[in-house]
């Protein structure tokens, strides 16, 4: 028997979409409801090259159709809501710029962890602590721990005391943030920066 190849015949013409139609095609990312996507009967529009005023939805999307732009719902939660006539993508644009800027204003917290032994030496003590004070100079945090290996863990009050130290001895660059807190086979201290 003799195989016929597969023909699906011809598709079906892909409807095409207006330009307006294809920006009011709202991603759920969008934060705001745009053209079409607007459920209020009647908004407040607001900006520039408007009237400002209460306006039925369909007035509002001539009206923004008409000068080639997005009918934007700046609030949802205003009664009736406000929308801006404008450029949607522009908008967003300039508002994840806003929100960068924002983020580079906002101080990032970094925390240096210095970790001792139940018995660490004087020697040794002294290294942390200057590590510690640089640390907390730079504007970082400063999480000492004192780790509790098998049977070590006898010596908590010996852990303790040495954070405590720690502590006092930092008392001219940080302040403690948290006392020492046994967590599992750790006992931790948080030390904060003085403010400037």
């Amino acid at each position: 028997m003799e195989k016929k190849p597969y023909n699906p015949g011809p598709r079906p013409p892909r409807p095409q979409q207006q330009p307006q139609q294809r920006r009011a095609n709202n991603n759920s990312k969008d934060p705001n409801a745009i053209n079409e996507h607007i459920r209020a009967r009647e908004v407040r529009l607001v900006g520039d090259n408007v009237e400002p005023g209460i306006y039925s939805i369909q007035e509002a999307l001539k009206k923004a159709e008409e000068l080639e732009l997005d009918l934007v719902e700046i609030s949802a939660t205003a009664n009736p809501p406000v929308c801006k006539i404008l450029d949607y993508q522009k908008y967003l644009y300039q508002q994840k710029k806003k929100l960068k800027e924002q983020k580079a204003k906002s101080v990032k917290v970094v925390i240096k962890e210095i970790r001792f032994g139940p018995q660490t030496d004087e020697h040794d003590y002294n290294f942390k602590l200057k590590h510690a004070i640089g640390f907390l100079q730079e504007g970082s945090k400063v999480k000492a721990y004192v780790f509790f290996k098998g049977r070590s863990i006898l010596f908590k009050e010996q852990g303790e005391v040495l954070l405590l130290r720690f502590a006092n001895d930092l008392e001219e660059y940080g302040k403690v943030e948290q006392m020492p807190v046994l967590e599992g086979k750790r006992m931790i201290i948080m030390i904060s920066p003085k403010k400037k």
